[in-house]
């Protein structure tokens, strides 16, 4: 790599945007809604499905372990709902997997969050 590139990848990492956390959650959940949105559109094979279905099982309980905790400075009731919600996702992912339920409603729940992270929660 000469000088010139070297300058040039310097400045494109100083030039990437900084994420907030509301952008880091909502790239999280795009990620994952997006191997969702995969297995349950194609025929995929149970790994594929109980691998996707785990990446958002994680990313809900990283969710519902956050808003239980002390520093969280979210009302009280959207914490709650957080935790509904949660609670939900553990429930049908798990009949997901034993029973072959469907996916869409993970996806759905996904895609209400990303709107709401993005601003565009239909309640403006």
């Amino acid at each position: 790599m000469n000088a010139m590139q070297q300058a040039q990848a310097a400045y494109r990492t100083a030039a990437n945007p900084i994420r907030t956390p509301r952008g880091a959650e909502y790239d999280a959940f795009a990620r994952i809604t997006g191997r969702l949105r995969a297995v349950s559109r194609s025929p995929a094979g149970f790994r594929d499905i109980a691998a996707a279905i785990h990446d958002n099982r994680r990313l809900w309980t990283i969710l519902a372990t956050d808003a239980v905790g002390d520093g969280n400075l979210l009302p009280p009731e959207l914490r709650a709902r957080i935790l509904y919600l949660a609670e939900f996702t553990r429930v049908h992912s798990g009949r997901v997997l034993r029973a072959g339920a469907a996916v869409e409603p993970l996806i759905e729940i996904n895609t209400a969050v990303m709107r709401g992270l993005a601003g565009r929660d239909g309640t403006t």
